[in-house]
């Protein structure tokens, strides 16, 4: 089942947020100083490319260092991709088949916001390691 929502998903919605979390990405790393968010947005990519049997906890050993990032984060592209997370999920709702893409996609819009102290783990090793 997770495979043939991933599929539904890719093609209704997830190609187009991984382009905005590559441009991210890019713009990130042509900053240079914000490299590190340069590749969380390639990491936030691959998982907006392929979320389901996938979920996002908090990193044990982030620090002070993570807050200060998420804050420069939402300035420099955090806002807009919660955004596109949020209007997809709207558009998707609209249809009972939808439905579980808009819930996959209003999951993201927190690590679109905040990435940094957070991984992104397959379910199964969550559920086993964190509980959740």
């Amino acid at each position: 089942m997770k495979t043939l929502l991933n599929i539904i998903w890719l093609v209704l919605a997830g190609f187009w947020l991984a382009l905005g979390y590559v441009a991210a990405g890019i713009l990130c790393c042509i900053l240079i100083i914000t490299i590190p968010f340069g590749i969380a947005a390639f990491r936030m990519a691959s998982y907006a490319l392929w979320p389901f049997g996938r979920t996002v906890v908090d990193k044990p050993t982030a620090g002070a260092w993570s807050v200060i990032g998420n804050v420069i984060w939402i300035i420099v592209a955090g806002w807009w991709l919660a955004l596109a997370h949020i209007i997809t999920g709207v558009l998707q709702a609209i249809t009972i088949i939808g439905i579980p893409l808009a819930l996959a996609n209003w999951k993201m819009v927190p690590i679109s916001l905040v990435p940094l102290g957070k991984q992104i783990v397959p379910s199964d090793r969550a559920m086993a390691a964190y509980g959740h």
